[in-house]
């Protein structure tokens, strides 16, 4: 399981990008958190902004197809897209994300 963070300029981006990967099975869940300010260097000036950060939740099998996608969806020219291991997480919650992100649904017992 991976944590992804993500920022965006603006709450439509940020939404629009968090709807995409759910509805595309990208992510289980992206959290959308408003108002983190971020300073970073862009074209050799020091730069501040407001951003919106996304935290992703996926596995590292679907990582690469999300990667892309965010790339594909995002304003910006160099997007920030960054994974995380998860270490340790409540067993549920880990099958839960698994589950959710799996390319087809798994069969239904009858």
């Amino acid at each position: 399981m991976l944590v992804c963070l993500v920022t965006a300029p603006h709450p439509e981006d940020a939404h629009r990008i968090a709807r995409a990967l759910v509805e595309e099975r990208l992510a289980a869940c992206v959290n959308v958190v408003p108002g983190v300010r971020s300073v970073y260097r862009w074209q050799g000036a020091v730069e501040e902004a407001g951003e919106v950060l996304l935290v992703v939740k996926t596995t590292r099998d679907r990582f690469p197809a999300l990667r892309d996608r965010i790339a594909a969806l995002h304003p910006y020219q160099v997007p920030e897209v960054v994974s995380l291991p998860v270490e340790d997480a409540l067993a549920a919650y880990r099958v839960w994300v698994e589950e959710s992100v799996a390319e087809a649904e798994p069969p239904r017992e009858a």
